[in-house]
């Protein structure tokens, strides 16, 4: 079974950290993904036969790591998912760019048309048919002068296909490493990392925030002696 790094647990929650490029469930690859991971490390910590339920609230794009949580009961579960539709729910990202941003923190809004056959998306205008608004906020944390890159903290208000590479693309500095919307000569893992998650807890009502950040191998050097808040 894979490695499992648990950041949280309960009875009706768990909070684990996702590896890149594993599937947040099953896909038409057949490659082990989150849902399968956990279920069997539930399984075997606590002895069930059976199946074990586990609530699927959120998704994480296979290439990004990160914060995940996932109920453990129907009950957590609809009470996590209604937190996600009424924007209790809240998720910070860590980016890593090309090139220095003229501004230092800033909103892009954009309106995103999603290309199912090539699943892929991309900026259009306003008034374009199926066209679904993007918002997110930016910050630049850090310009690395040497290796011409920028680590930026990115806070999503919408939950749009691929919205932080699309848009961060759109502005003319695409993620490190990522092959579909820029630098493919960065690297082959794309630099984006789900490291906040605030959530209500769907039993105590306690409002919680869960960190979780990237081994400082490859471009994630770039967090060391960055105080992340």
């Amino acid at each position: 079974m894979n490695s499992l790094k648990v950041i949280y647990e309960d009875n009706h929650i768990i909070v684990v950290e996702k590896m890149p490029n594993i599937p947040s469930q099953s896909d038409k690859t057949g490659d082990i993904d989150m849902l399968t991971i956990i279920k069997q490390y539930l399984k075997e910590k606590y002895n069930k036969p059976g199946n074990v339920y586990l609530g699927l609230v959120h998704r994480l794009d296979r290439p990004v790591g990160g914060v995940m949580i996932f109920a453990k009961t129907s009950k957590a579960a609809a009470r996590l998912s209604e937190q996600v539709r009424d924007k209790v729910f809240k998720k910070e990202y860590l980016a890593i760019v090309d090139g220095k941003l003229e501004e230092k923190s800033g909103t892009l809004e954009n309106y995103l048309l999603k290309n199912e056959k090539t699943n892929t998306s991309k900026i259009v205008k306003e008034n374009t048919s199926n066209a679904k608004f993007a918002k997110l906020d930016y910050e630049v944390l850090k310009y690395q002068e040497d290796i011409n890159l920028s680590l930026l903290k990115i806070i999503l208000h919408t939950g749009r296909h691929h919205q932080i590479r699309v848009q961060l693309s759109g502005m003319g500095h695409s993620i490190c490493g990522d092959q579909k919307y820029g630098t493919r000569g960065r690297g082959k893992q794309i630099s984006l990392w789900a490291y906040k998650l605030q959530i209500e807890h769907p039993i105590t009502k306690e409002l919680m925030t869960f960190t979780d950040l990237p081994e400082e191998i490859g471009p994630w050097v770039i967090l060391k002696d960055t105080k992340i808040m």
